[in-house]
């Protein structure tokens, strides 16, 4: 301690929050006066209270993080943003031709097989692509969290950001490819903003685990790209959910991603596609148990990641 300043540290503990607070401090008279904030205590307990609150406050630093991570993602690629366009139009044939081709899944009504394809990976784009980069967030981010504090769940929330924008690019590629076959949206499109949401908290909720396990198992890292790749071909991307027997079908939506797939059709495609209501609720809760969960699991990580990192 010098200069008359001491820092009070509270028993450690996982939930605890860092606060800059005004106490007395002690005049070489020995009386008590009042000072600028000059002690540094860590109070369990305080910051379960008040995290939201805290997140929010810290929104400029997310959205600087967002855009550090667009502009250094399409600056040191050769494509840049093209890549964002070229990954879905390319995996829409590849899929085409071994669903449609080869296997001849059948499409949904008079829907043209590349838009059900399209219009599958629009939604397994934002699942895929959020659960990637949220495995290897908290590493890639390690020099920053020993650095600065700040709530970690903001580079998770950062990925989601990022997301969003490479599905904007996507949709609007998807709407022309729309007006070449002839196909215009109906008023289900307003339906889409809620599957848009779905898939995020499905990537969302399923990254905070990957995030937080992969600062003790650093393998998960290239474990989930394998994990993603056959997740798609399990998942109704490539083909319609209807080819699935109707006594398995409710089985199948555990899997979050059918019901979010299926909505993603659903408002796209308007009336030539259906959406099974049960499977999107079991879909829906899904989805929610694995944000809820991961919040929990990821809240309880939190405040020892600096130490493994």
């Amino acid at each position: 301690m010098a200069n008359g300043s001491d820092a009070t540290l509270a028993p450690k503990d996982d939930t605890a929050a860092y606060e800059l607070s005004a106490n007395e401090h002690t005049e070489p008279s020995g009386e008590h006066t009042a000072s600028e904030p000059d002690e540094l205590i860590i109070r369990p307990g305080r910051r379960t209270r008040r995290y939201w609150h805290e997140v929010w406050s810290f929104r400029p630093l997310l959205w600087q993080l967002a855009r550090r991570d667009l502009s250094s993602r399409y600056k040191q690629t050769a494509l840049g943003l093209a890549w964002t366009i070229v990954h879905p139009v390319i995996s829409m044939i590849v899929l085409t031709v071994v669903f449609g081709r080869l296997a001849k899944m059948p499409a949904e009504g008079d829907v043209p097989y590349p838009l059900l394809v399209f219009s599958g990976l629009l939604g397994w784009q934002i699942f895929a692509s959020g659960s990637r980069h949220a495995s290897g967030a908290l590493v890639r981010n390690k020099s920053l969290i020993k650095k600065l504090y700040f709530p970690r769940i903001l580079l998770l929330l950062q990925v989601q950001l990022v997301i969003l924008v490479d599905f904007l690019v996507a949709l609007a590629v998807f709407a022309l490819i729309m007006a070449a076959y002839g196909v215009l949206p109906d008023g289900r499109l307003l339906a889409l903003p809620l599957f848009v949401v779905l898939a995020m908290s499905t990537s969302f909720g399923l990254g905070l685990w990957l995030a937080a396990l992969n600062v003790s198992y650093r393998d998960l890292t290239h474990l989930v790209p394998y994990l993603v790749q056959i997740g798609m071909f399990l998942s109704p991307v490539g083909f319609s959910s209807v080819v699935v027997p109707e006594r398995w079908i409710l089985l199948y939506s555990l899997n979050p991603m059918v019901g979010v797939l299926d909505g993603f059709r659903w408002s796209l495609l308007g009336g030539q596609t259906t959406l099974y209501l049960p499977g999107l609720a079991v879909s829906t809760t899904g989805a929610l148990v694995l944000v809820v969960s991961g919040i929990v699991f990821f809240r309880r990580r939190e405040g020892t990641l600096a130490d493994f990192l």
